[in-house]
């Protein structure tokens, strides 16, 4: 192992993980007024609400994905009677479908960023790192689910990405496991944790803040603005 392998696939995923939780609960403490999505829905609606719901329906899918085919151990699915071949087919298959639907919304958002001039004008350095980022993980993450394993000729990430990934939960990290691995499967992993460290000080943010207290609330009531009634006139009485 050279110094290089340490550094990618020791040192930068626990440093990303230190400076996600750290990053986190800095922001939280002294900056809680930027901890939004800074939306942008006032000036740009069309393309917000289709890129978004695509985006973030397809994201959940693929996170799904990635906690089957890196949590779940070999030996669990072949227990349940899931053979190699039908979860090839399964995990191509979800995968390619859930990865277009992500890249779909992703390149709507991406475009309305750069195309509508007001929505441009807010977007800062951080947001385009955070564009970037996403664009790398996304790009790879959909080569390694058609180029490789759906058009190419395969390769079993079970046996080497997944057993790297459980085994930093356990301090205990097999770094010759992502050194045989293919090159794009190891940018993939580098861009993610990349992505992770930059998290805190992103608009990444917002997956967080969900609005559980919506849930108990009371409903709020609207009514009606009806036409401006004339005034009535009382008749005067001593």
């Amino acid at each position: 192992m050279s110094p290089l392998d340490l550094l990618c696939w020791v040192a930068l995923p626990y440093v990303s993980l230190a400076i996600f939780v750290v990053g986190h609960i800095w922001r939280y403490r002294r900056d809680q007024f930027t901890w939004t999505t800074r939306s942008t829905q006032l000036l740009e609606q069309r393309r917000l609400r289709w890129g978004s719901m695509l985006f973030h329906y397809g994201l959940l899918a693929v996170i799904g994905g990635h906690v089957l085919g890196l949590l779940v151990p070999k030996s669990l699915t072949a227990a349940l009677g899931i053979d190699e071949q039908t979860y090839h087919f399964i995990s191509v298959g979800a995968g390619t479908v859930s990865g277009l639907i992500c890249i779909s919304g992703f390149l709507i958002l991406l475009y309305r960023r750069l195309s509508v001039p007001r929505v441009a004008a807010t977007t800062t350095r951080i947001d385009r790192a955070t564009y970037a980022l996403l664009t790398l993980v996304i790009g790879l993450g959909m080569l390694e689910t058609v180029g490789v394993n759906l058009l190419g000729g395969g390769y079993d990430y079970r046996t080497t990405v997944a057993l790297w990934y459980r085994g930093l939960a356990v301090l205990d990290p097999h770094v010759a496991l992502m050194v045989g691995a293919p090159l794009v499967y190891q940018l993939h992993a580098i861009a993610a944790w990349l992505l992770v460290a930059l998290w805190p000080f992103s608009r990444l943010v917002h997956a967080w803040s969900v609005p559980l207290t919506y849930l108990g609330r009371a409903h709020i009531l609207y009514r009606r603005r009806g036409p401006a009634s004339p005034p009535r006139l009382i008749p005067w009485r001593w």
